[in-house]
């Protein structure tokens, strides 16, 4: 199956906009709430760094359940695209 560059330049625009819009997400609502609790500049650091735990943490969840599905309907991804 040939995959057209117009396809895949859709593709990269979709996938970096929901980056943008989980990234600002993130900093709206986990990270400045975080900052502003604290009042010193060691406490905001390990808010922050604590934020970036929760974040990866999150980020290689939404991977784990993404290789799952796609392992686990992995037949069926490949009938829809006729191969």
């Amino acid at each position: 199956m040939i995959v057209l560059a117009a396809d895949f330049t859709t593709q990269i625009f979709i996938f970096g906009g929901a980056t943008a819009i989980s990234l600002v997400a993130f900093v709206g609502l986990i990270l400045v709430p975080a900052l502003g609790s604290f009042g010193r500049w060691w406490e905001k650091a390990g808010a922050v760094f604590l934020s970036l735990f929760v974040l990866l943490a999150l980020v290689m969840v939404g991977v784990a359940i993404g290789l799952v599905l796609v392992f686990d309907f992995s037949d069926q991804i490949s009938n829809l695209f006729g191969t």
